[in-house]
Formats: structure tokens, C-alpha cells, sequence
């Protein structure tokens, strides 16, 4: 039996509006190469000069994560030639980075959780992009000299499910932070996954194999699950000296495989030195105070709706795994509704609707209308099946509930007269099964209930039905 090692580097791309040692803008949404200046083409005599909002928002998550942030740290020189780096070295930061000795929960489903240890945050440049064309290869350096912070963790991960969490739980901090976007399918939040394996009891770390630039929770686990087959089979072959080596591969979804990419090489090979051209990063008294303030983080949150709204600790961690979910419930509750529908109606009923093709920010149904929709089921005006043909139709269009509501006739009729005098028809219609109920017949009770609501289109309130048949049938 083998047991699987697992440590993740994630990359981050901060959200500031200008890049790392320059005032080019970081936005890419703009023809290439057109984002650009002296310094970030690495141009001769162009100096960087550092944005301190990129230490800013470093304290914020060193802060989140519980870990040391340095007030003093360095920049380095690493050196390596790539189409995408016009410098053909990177300025990050190898010996003293900014934040370290971090850790960060994660939960299981099972109520257990498990600590995985964040050996630093460094903060270093991102490279352009390169774009292939068939024959050719383009260079886009429109994102060159891009503030990232490198996020290492320790190699505390066993399977592909914790390295998933650890993961989301990232993802979801540094959103909650507000300090990236951390979309992966624009690389702003990218991972490198390093795997090695080793018999069971075994302390001993073996060949690390890295999987560079995977893009999706999902692809992570499945690149991790076959890497990890392919080294076990090594291993139990007697080959594992041979084809297990250090190296970079990278994860072919569509062949469900990993494959090599180049040796992977190590710290010497870079060449690192002092970064000459920067002074020492210095964060401030001042700075700590203020950037250390964070806002409530998705565990905090999590307590908090246990705690105050009676919410079950599997829904409160769903809902705060987003930021976007967590506001929409929040927005939801100050319109006063119970916190059981609205976790009924956010996660069942409008997440089932959406099926992942919307995210909460561009649907029709924002969280007053959805709110709307939930008090008019709990004043007793429409029914929950009703309202389920009215949410339908908010998905469908912007339109008002009340509206909807009047349009599709679903509105629920609360007068007792009328409810008594259907009530009344059905008895009347029905004195032998009126006669088996009250011969202890009890089960029938359903049928009266049926036969009511058939009558009125479904519009009778249904409480106020079974208030009326339990009188009426005695």
C-alpha cells in the first residue's frame, strides 16, 4: 500500500489597477502588446519601480491565513529564458518573502477537519502569454511584470479531495479578500500540483513529479489521480528509478494523462541572486494596522449563520463558499424570511434552475425578488408548488413577482367561505367515504383533501382545507 504526498503551489494574480514595477494597467481585454512600456519589455535602462498596493493586499492575506508577515523582504533575480519573459529572468522573492509559516482548515463531510500548513506567500511578475498559430507562435506581453503572490503549502495532502479543498478554501479567501478575481479560466488563479508516493509508514520523500498550469478543480483531482496510478505502477513494475524522475508534465484532459514537458530544474540552475535594481520591501506599523483589518472570512461566516440564523453547518458551508452566495443569502435575510426557506429556495430551487449556465451576479432573480418570492409562500399567499411555476418564469425573464403571480392565476384563495362551500360540494358528493372515514377509516382524510383542491384549481390554501375538512368530518 502507498501513500500519496501532495503539495500545491498556487499561483494568484492580485486585482490592482497598475502592474508590478510599472504604471502599465493590468487589464487585458486590450489589442496585445498594447499594455506596455520600457520596463515591463525589459527595455536597457528601464528601472521597476515597486507598487506598494501589491504589499497591501499581501498583509491582508498573510493576515487571513494566520501566518508571519515579514516587515522586511527582498526581492531576487531568477534567471531563465522563456518567449514570454523579454527579461529572461523573473524578479520574485526566494530567501525572504513576505508572508510566512501560514495554515489554512479544511472541513470534511464527516464533521472532521484537517490543517494544511502554507510554507510562504512570495510576491514576484508574471510573465506575457504565448499564442499558437498553427506554424507560428505569437507573443502577447500585455500581462508581463503582472502582480502575482505564489502561494506553497507544505506537502500535507493525501488524496485529490484534500488537495480540492484546500484548494476552494483558498480560492474562496482570497475572493472574500478582494485582492483577485481568482478566475481560472483567465489564469488568475492557476496551481502547479507536485505528487510523489511512498509505502505506507515510510517518512522518506521520493521523486517529485510537478503538473504545471492546471486551470479547474476538477482537472487537478483527475491530473493528480493519474499521475498518481502511473507512479504506483512504476513503483510495483521495479521501474520506478527509471521512469519516475524529476521533471515538469503537464495534463492532457483529453487523453485523461500526464506527459513530460522538460526536466524539472532545480534551485541552482536559476542562478538567484539579490534582485540590484529594487530597495528592500518594508511593510510599516502603520501598514500592518490597516491592511490587518480583513473582512469576516468564509469559516467566520460559516459560525456566524450557524450560530444566528439556526442554519445546518453542511448549507452554511455551501453558502459561504462563495462570497457571491453569501451576500445574495445575506441580502435574502434582511429582507426577513425564515433562514429555512431561504436555504430551501437559494440552494434547491434557484441553484437547481440555474444548473451552473448562470452565476448569481447576471440571473434575473436577485436575492429581494427571490426573498419576495419566499414571504409570499410564507404570508400564505401563493402555495411552494405555485411558487415553483412563478420562480420558472423569473428565471426565464426580468419580471415582478407580484406580477407573475396575477398572470399565471396561482394565487392562493384564503376566504373560508368560499374554502366552506367546496368543502361543503365534496362532503355531499362523497357520503360513502364520508361514512368509511368516520367508521375509523383515516387515510381517506388525503382523499377530501384532493378532491378540495381539484376543485379550486389548486388555489385553496391548504392549511386552511385540513382546518375545515377536520371540523366539518369531525
Amino acid at each position: 500500500m502507498f501513500e500519496v504526498v501532495i503539495g500545491l503551489e498556487v499561483h494568484v494574480q492580485l486585482n490592482t489597477k497598475t502592474k508590478l514595477f510599472c504604471s502599465c494597467p493590468t487589464s487585458f481585454n486590450h489589442k496585445q502588446n498594447t499594455n506596455t512600456c520600457p520596463t515591463c519589455l525589459a527595455l536597457p535602462g528601464a528601472l521597476p519601480v515597486f507598487n506598494k498596493e501589491v504589499l497591501h493586499k499581501s498583509i491582508m492575506f498573510g493576515t487571513a491565513i494566520d501566518a508571519t508577515i515579514n516587515k522586511t523582504s527582498y526581492f531576487d533575480r531568477k534567471s531563465y529564458f522563456y518567449p514570454d519573459s523579454p527579461s529572461a529572468y523573473q524578479i520574485t522573492q526566494l530567501y525572504t518573502p513576505v508572508v510566512e509559516h501560514g495554515k489554512l482548515r479544511i472541513d470534511f463531510e464527516d464533521g472532521s477537519h484537517k490543517v494544511i500548513r502554507i510554507n510562504r506567500a512570495h510576491i514576484e511578475a508574471d510573465a506575457g502569454k504565448n499564442i499558437h498559430d498553427g506554424d507560428i507562435s505569437k507573443v502577447d506581453l500585455n500581462r508581463a511584470g503582472t502582480p502575482l503572490l505564489e502561494i506553497v503549502s507544505e506537502p500535507d495532502m493525501r488524496n485529490g479531495d484534500e488537495a480540492v479543498l484546500y484548494l476552494k478554501k483558498l480560492h474562496a479567501i482570497v475572493r472574500y479578500l478582494d485582492i483577485s478575481d481568482a478566475n481560472m479560466q483567465e489564469g488568475s488563479f492557476r496551481c502547479d500540483v507536485n505528487v510523489s508516493i511512498r509505502p505506507k509508514g515510510d517518512a522518506n520523500l521520493y521523486t517529485r513529479v510537478e503538473i504545471k498550469n492546471i486551470n479547474s478543480f476538477k482537472f487537478i483531482q483527475k491530473a493528480i489521480e493519474v499521475e498518481v496510478a502511473r507512479q504506483v505502477e512504476a513503483w510495483e513494475d521495479g521501474v520506478y528509478d527509471e521512469e519516475i524522475v524529476q521533471e515538469t508534465r503537464l495534463y492532457d484532459a483529453n487523453k485523461n494523462e500526464t506527459r513530460s514537458m522538460r526536466g524539472k530544474e532545480e534551485a541552482a540552475d536559476y542562478r538567484y541572486f539579490p534582485e540590484p535594481d529594487l530597495l528592500k520591501v518594508v511593510a510599516t506599523d502603520a501598514m500592518l494596522a490597516t491592511y490587518s483589518k480583513i473582512p469576516e472570512l468564509p469559516d467566520e461566516k460559516m459560525q456566524r449563520y450557524v450560530d444566528e440564523y439556526g442554519v445546518s453547518k453542511y448549507h452554511a458551508s455551501v453558502i459561504t463558499s462563495d462570497v457571491e452566495m453569501a451576500k445574495y443569502f445575506e441580502d435574502m435575510m434582511a429582507e426577513g424570511i425564515s433562514a429555512k426557506n431561504g436555504v430551501s429556495w437559494l440552494l434547491v430551487e434557484l441553484q437547481g434552475r440555474l444548473k451552473g449556465e448562470s452565476d448569481l451576479t447576471n440571473t434575473h432573480v436577485d436575492a429581494k425578488k427571490l426573498a419576495t418570492l419566499v414571504k409570499r409562500i410564507e404570508d400564505g399567499t401563493i402555495s411552494g408548488k405555485a411558487a415553483k411555476q412563478v420562480l420558472d418564469k423569473l428565471v426565464e425573464e426580468n419580471l415582478d413577482v407580484d406580477g407573475v403571480i396575477d398572470a399565471l392565476g396561482v394565487k392562493q384563495v384564503n376566504d373560508t367561505g368560499a374554502i366552506e362551500a367546496i368543502c361543503d360540494e365534496i362532503i355531499a358528493a362523497n357520503q360513502d367515504k364520508v361514512a368509511e372515514y368516520q367508521g375509523g377509516k383515516e387515510k381517506l382524510f388525503g382523499f377530501f383533501v384532493g378532491q378540495v383542491m381539484k376543485a379550486s384549481k389548486g388555489s385553496a390554501n391548504p392549511q386552511t382545507v385540513n382546518e375545515i375538512l377536520k371540523q366539518k368530518l369531525g
